[in-house]
């Protein structure tokens, strides 16, 4: 509970006036879009996604980045981009996250995009595989002010971790996590709140306690289970779990499978985030893997004249009226999320 209420503390402690009350204009214009049935937006996103780099060196098998499945292109965030979009968020700016498609830590500068963010008092995150965190990044991530480091770990031996992360060492994450616990101690640091996130899928359902016990052993802060995210679900799949409070899809019984989630015409991400890739392009939310929503190019504008223009209006209408006609909204599992 304890280190719970440290990260809770030091997420609180970025909140400025300027930021508080934007998030009072974001909650009070969603629900009054709620309540309208019209799109209006009073303010600035209170987080974001930001993709460092759409590479991989995994080939996990429900992730575009994984597959080499993209009709987007592959590449680095510009580190004068970068800086460019931060100078025009961070006043009211709570909490970024360096995450989107790929790994994080491919990216050359990742970690001295995290200071530059951190220096302006921007809660941080990323999430990472933990192939790169050798002594040395280790040491860097701890110092740069990272705030919040999600491991994914998705089974507790090499031949369960590899059933979904393909290509991957379960002793490079291991190695990894030790290093940065290290570096926390002998840095004296608060920061970054360690969690392991397993996504469970059907080859690792039998191992979810297992991983709280190795995540006690290796001084983790704390462990997220998370529903997997299936593409062709409809006929069934071999990753959807026999345990049906971790899975996004029911069983009808028939051969066929359904999302769990209803399909309401809202949704609370319209209001509060968005996603920007590698490459400068603002999208909705993190179901938009190759970028097919593109409401402007920030390589080209301001993000304030894409956060209000006339394509993200429109898109937040088309939620409110009705997200069936959205195709991507239609393979929406949101919030079926599931917690240690």
């Amino acid at each position: 509970m304890k280190l719970y209420l440290t990260d809770g503390f030091n997420f609180l402690s970025k909140m400025t006036w300027k930021r508080a009350f934007n998030a009072v204009q974001v909650v009070s214009s969603y629900l009054y879009a709620k309540a309208t049935g019209k799109a209006v937006h009073w303010g600035m996103p209170v987080s974001i996604s930001l993709e460092p780099t759409t590479s991989c060196n995994l080939r996990c098998p429900e992730c575009p980045s994984g597959l080499r499945s993209f009709t987007r292109p592959t590449g680095m965030l510009n580190e004068t981009l970068y800086r460019h979009i931060i100078d025009q968020l961070h006043s009211k700016l709570l909490y970024l996250i360096f995450y989107f498609q790929g790994e994080p830590y491919l990216h050359k500068q990742f970690l001295e995009m995290v200071h530059y963010a951190s220096k302006k008092g921007i809660y941080t995150a990323t999430s990472t595989n933990a192939h790169y965190l050798d002594d040395e990044t280790a040491r860097k991530t701890v110092e740069s002010g990272l705030d919040r480091l999600i491991v994914s770990i998705d089974g507790t031996t090499q031949e369960t971790y590899a059933a979904y992360r393909v290509g991957g060492k379960l002793d490079k994450v291991l190695e990894g996590t030790r290093n940065v616990v290290k570096w926390k101690k002998a840095l004296k640091s608060k920061t970054p709140h360690i969690m392991f996130q397993y996504l469970v899928v059907r080859p690792n359902e039998h191992q979810l306690e297992d991983v709280k016990v190795l995540a006690k052993e290796l001084g983790v802060d704390e462990v997220v289970f998370k529903t997997a995210q299936i593409y062709d679900y409809q006929h069934g799949s071999p990753l959807i779990p026999t345990i049906d409070y971790y899975s996004r899809y029911k069983n009808n019984g028939n051969g066929n499978y359904s999302i769990k989630n209803k399909l309401l015409n809202h949704c609370w991400k319209m209001w509060h985030s968005c996603v920007i890739t590698w490459d400068g392009l603002v999208v909705p939310c993190c179901f938009d893997k190759d970028a097919q929503y593109r409401f402007g190019d920030l390589k080209e504008e301001q993000f304030g004249q894409v956060w209000r223009g006339p394509k993200y209006s429109q898109f937040r209408q088309t939620v409110l009226r009705s997200r069936a006609e959205v195709e991507m909204c239609r393979n929406c599992t949101e919030g079926t999320r599931v917690w240690a």
